[in-house]
């Protein structure tokens, strides 16, 4: 059931370090209530599904992980695991100061992801890191321990993250409108409840505003204002879901001090009221 608002697991109550790498293995069965209930972590999980499969959901979106395939979840989305149907599942749990510079700017470009299929030879190579890093993990007494866990973790996320690159045209490679408009998403995605104006967007950008529409429009078809309505409204989707917070408590979390206008922006991005898409999604 929805409670006051979306839950957040944070890495600093389950560990006393900010990395933990497992291999789990199950029989058709669910995680632990704080798993398979809608969540979002404060870290980012890197699953690999090794055998049999799993039922994850994503900002509601449903996906089923088969055998050989990895996702990456960031700390924003919404989601809940399992069950597992007699699968061998690896995770690695990783906060934002564990993980390399370049390598978090790289997770931030290519989110959102959806599960990913591996040929047998990258399946091999994930399969394998992961069992040393799981070594490392373990042992403790070592020398240099957290500087070895830290950097064999993220040599793993480095194979996870190529795996994605290979899907995806390199920024250096886009032309200047589409890495104008992967710039733009990045900022939307953290500043979508303070900056409301595609005007706020231009001026982060340094670019004047129709420069900005132009890149944007010719790349995805929709206009800046567009993507601010559709990410604002995801939002309240996630919380009118997730939490029994009111419309109105609701609106002013996401920066609106106009209730009525807000109301007015989730019917119109949506096809029915806030009330209504509650009502639908927990009958």
């Amino acid at each position: 059931m929805p409670g006051t608002s979306i839950p957040v697991n944070s890495i600093t109550n389950k560990l006393d370090y900010s990395i933990a790498i497992t291999r789990k293995t199950f029989a058709d069965t669910w995680l632990s209530d704080e798993l398979r209930e809608a969540h979002r972590d404060d870290y980012h999980l890197f699953l690999l599904q090794e055998e049999g499969s799993t039922e994850i959901k994503i900002d509601f979106q449903a996906y089923r992980l088969e055998p050989k395939s990895i996702i990456c979840i960031h700390p924003n989305q919404v989601h809940h695991l399992g069950p597992f149907f007699r699968g061998k599942v690896s995770f690695l749990i990783m906060n934002n100061e564990s993980l390399l510079t370049d390598q978090l700017n790289l997770l931030d470009d290519i989110s959102p992801l959806k599960p990913l299929p591996l040929d047998d030879e990258s399946f091999n190579t994930i399969t394998n890191t992961i069992s040393l890093c799981i070594r490392v993990y373990e042992d403790k007494q070592r020398k240099l321990y957290h500087k070895l866990v830290k950097e064999s973790c993220n040599l793993l996320v480095g194979l996870f993250i190529s795996q994605y690159m290979e899907t995806i045209t390199p920024y250096d490679k886009l032309s200047r409108s589409a890495q104008i408009n992967k710039l733009f998403k990045s900022l939307l995605d953290k500043n979508f409840i303070t900056a409301k104006r595609p005007a706020d967007y231009a001026q982060m950008l340094n670019i004047s505003t129709p420069y900005l529409y132009e890149c944007v429009k010719s790349i995805t078809g929709f206009s800046i204002s567009y993507h601010i309505e559709q990410r604002t409204i995801l939002e309240a989707k996630r919380l009118l879901y997730y939490s029994d917070r009111s419309v109105k408590q609701i609106a002013s979390d996401l920066g609106f001090n106009d209730y009525p206008y807000f109301t007015r922006l989730f019917a119109k991005v949506t096809g029915m009221t806030a009330l209504a898409f509650r009502k639908k999604n927990h009958d």
